[in-house]
């Protein structure tokens, strides 16, 4: 549905207040701040209007309103403009970053943990799909006679380890041998594709030292299909926003973060950027969630996704967003200058 200027500047001054004051909204409050040049009684009527058309809602305790899930959709579909970050808010993102863009593996937590902070709302990030990476490179490093550890380094700049204990000894000519073998026969393979026909080719080239390469096939195996981390930041940061007073929604809100199928199927998604609203998506009803893929020199990093009430302020998370990923790319394109 469509609005004309007018309504859209008072649906657009309504979510801004209750964003800022958490509470119903007036004619008569946002007539002079937000620079309506109409009447309170034209506000008013506008603002039925609105109601009428399910944009806003109308509190049991006062006479002004609070906008709805559609309203804040319309928002951050037509009305979501930039929000310049204060000096503190740049110096406290640069001083995250800049000394971290050697750490290709850390940069989505590096990311997250700086959102959160910033934003003052839950940030939750998962690893990019595995199964779309290719093998850079493998890595063998014995540890003792009967242990060793493979390291695999991704195209990506993931990098995934495991502990593999064997049941009789091993030489370091086997690893060296072992080494040569796997990353001729897995390097540049995509992740996805070590499986089983895989571990039975590698066998057959190998058949007199079967007990050793069966427990890495395995294990590196496994270590790739792991589900994809979970990093999750700020929770008692958003369990301060007002809406938490209430019992019942900070019992929704962990009871969510306790819904990681929820959560993870949200965030994998192959859309660089999402804003989902409330009861847009069943789960998560009273909050709203944020989504990005954190990409950064051209690797997808994973997706980032920042959690907090349907009375987010929209307008600051992107911003935060686009400068956190604006500054990684250039830090890291300056690093490679060098």
């Amino acid at each position: 549905m469509e609005l004309d200027n007018r309504k859209k500047r008072i649906l657009q001054a309504i979510v801004n207040e209750y964003i800022n004051t958490i509470e119903p909204v007036s004619s008569n409050s946002i007539i002079t701040k937000y620079g309506l040049d109409c009447s309170s009684a034209t506000v008013r009527n506008e603002m039925v209007e609105l109601e009428k058309q399910g944009f806003l809602e109308k509190t049991h305790s006062s006479s002004g309103r609070v906008p709805s899930n559609k309203g804040y959709r319309f928002y951050v579909d037509k009305l979501l403009s930039h929000k310049e970050l204060n000096l503190n808010e740049i110096k406290y993102i640069n001083s995250m970053l800049q000394n971290k863009v050697d750490e290709m593996e850390e940069l989505t937590k590096i990311a997250t943990n700086t959102i959160s902070e910033v934003t003052h709302y839950t940030t939750i990030a998962i690893e990019p799909d595995a199964g779309k990476q290719k093998i850079q490179e493998i890595k063998f490093v014995l540890l003792g006679n009967r242990m060793l550890m493979a390291v695999i380094l991704t195209e990506m700049g993931t990098i995934k380890e495991t502990i593999i204990k064997f049941d009789k000894d091993i030489s370091k000519e086997q690893v060296d041998t072992l080494s040569v073998m796997f990353n001729n026969k897995l390097k540049g393979k995509y992740l996805s594709k070590i499986d089983i026909p895989m571990e039975q080719y590698i066998m057959q080239e190998m058949n007199d030292r079967l007990d050793v390469i069966k427990p890495i096939v395995y294990q590196i195996t496994k270590t790739l299909n792991d589900e994809a981390r979970i990093y999750l930041k700020g929770t008692e940061q958003a369990l301060d926003n007002p809406e938490f007073r209430s019992n019942e929604i900070a019992k929704k809100f962990l009871g969510l973060l306790d819904r990681q199928d929820i959560i993870f199927n949200l965030l994998n998604s192959d859309d660089d950027f999402n804003i989902y609203i409330g009861n847009e998506i069943n789960g998560l009803n009273d909050f709203s969630l944020i989504t990005f893929k954190n990409k950064v020199g051209g690797k997808d990093l994973g997706t980032i996704g920042i959690l907090g009430p349907t009375r987010m302020d929209y307008s600051k998370v992107v911003s935060v967003l686009q400068y956190i990923n604006h500054q990684l790319n250039n830090y890291l394109d300056e690093g490679s200058e060098e």
